[in-house]
């Protein structure tokens, strides 16, 4: 019964293959769209996990005044003393490394050209903190962390922008009135999830940067990176308490300080970037209901127009049960067709999409089979009431229509 059924499903999509595929385009556009928001939903999730990852792996960093926002700042939150920062290495397990840090801007200088960059005076920590790599040179020796040496390793930006296609290793560059040794670039990293250039940076010993920059003994921000299996909450909370003993912070005084955990922001972005897809996904998904109503419409027009041919079939002896059987799969196999076109499309259109929002390509194959199975669904729920006021028609009233 079923197979013909089908049969005779088929026979009046093709009779009728313009007002057929109208009636599966809001299918088609319901499934590729909910495929495609959740395709760029989740390859802008990816990509935030890569670019926060690329931030530096289990990385915390600790920054003066009380973090982000309206009324978070505090002007007399002081800098961050070198005592600190070995009290930190020596007291608190479970670190792999710990590396101060100071950012200025300065213009640099090599030959014809110059540009405006961000100066970070640190020390080799940093490298393994920050999850940088060497793309050549090396890192800076002991003897330059200690002596304040005017050496410095670029990023990938500054190396294009003044270098060109030359290599820097061992160049002179000028900055702000002195000059330092490039002895290694870095690897490029790429904008971060904000949109800054992460590869438009200098990095210096931050004896150096103490001695000719800043004037002071002391550092802007502490970059720490966890050893793997290390709990970032623990870690956190004993680092909180470290740095209120050692900057005297009274018991009911705010912290001065605040301590930013990459992996607690990639969480937060992920989750953030989830419900927008989800959301993204569920009005994509009502386009659905509505080319479900055009099924239920159409079918119901199909009833009428095919009204003597129900009373013949019921005058020889069809059952209410066939009757209603024809035209639910009649129903089903429209909104299941227009799902598969509706799952090529996706694939296309998300794949071209992903190029023009420069997101990673992500298809979801559950996702596609689940927006199928849909629109099979949404066949059957909207298809029962035509089928079932087809099957209930009266035979001779039936054959007496016009």
């Amino acid at each position: 019964m079923l197979v013909n059924a089908f049969k005779l499903a088929l026979r009046e999509i093709r009779r009728n293959l313009l007002r057929s595929f109208l009636t599966m385009l809001g299918i088609i556009i319901g499934v590729a769209a909910v495929i495609t928001m959740v395709a760029l939903g989740q390859g802008a999730t990816r990509q935030v996990t890569e670019q926060v990852s690329r931030l530096g792996t289990n990385l915390m960093m600790v920054r003066q005044g009380q973090g982000f926002g309206r009324g978070r700042g505090r002007v007399d939150s002081p800098p961050f003393e070198m005592h600190t920062v070995d009290a930190i290495r020596a007291e608190i397990a479970g670190l792999n490394a710990v590396a101060p840090v100071s950012d200025s801007r300065a213009t640099l200088v090599y030959g014809n050209n110059n540009w405006l960059s961000v100066i970070r005076g640190t020390t080799n920590d940093y490298l393994r903190a920050a999850n940088w790599t060497l793309a050549s040179g090396r890192a800076f020796s002991p003897i330059e962390e200690r002596g304040g040496a005017t050496v410095c390793i670029i990023g990938s930006t500054v190396r294009s922008q003044l270098f060109r296609d030359t290599d820097p290793l061992g160049a002179r560059v000028r900055v702000s009135g002195f000059s330092c040794t490039v002895v290694g670039t870095l690897e490029s990293k790429g904008q971060t999830t904000f949109g800054s250039d992460q590869d438009d940076v200098v990095l210096m010993p931050l004896r150096a940067y103490q001695r000719r920059l800043s004037g002071e003994r002391t550092a802007e921000s502490i970059y720490l990176s966890l050893r793997d299996g290390v709990s970032s909450e623990r870690v956190e909370a004993r680092l909180e308490t470290l740095l209120r003993e050692l900057r005297d912070i009274g018991a009911n005084q705010e912290d001065d300080f605040h301590v930013r955990d990459t992996k607690e922001l990639a969480d937060t972005l992920t989750v953030t970037t989830r419900t927008m897809t989800g959301l993204l996904g569920a009005v994509a998904g009502v386009s659905l209901l509505v080319g479900g109503i055009g099924i239920m419409n159409i079918m119901l027009v199909s009833v009428t127009e095919r009204t003597r041919e129900i009373g013949i079939r019921l005058a020889i002896g069809a059952l209410e049960h066939e009757v209603l059987w024809q035209f639910l799969v009649e129903a089903v196999v429209l909104s299941s067709i227009g799902g598969v076109l509706g799952v090529l499309l996706a694939a296309g259109l998300s794949a071209v999409m992903s190029v023009a929002m420069q997101v990673p390509y992500v298809f979801d194959a559950p996702i596609a089979a689940g927006a199928f199975l849909f629109s099979a669904a949404i066949g059957i729920a909207f298809g029962y009431f035509p089928a079932r006021r087809a099957a209930r028609l009266n035979p001779i009233e039936a054959l007496r229509y016009e």
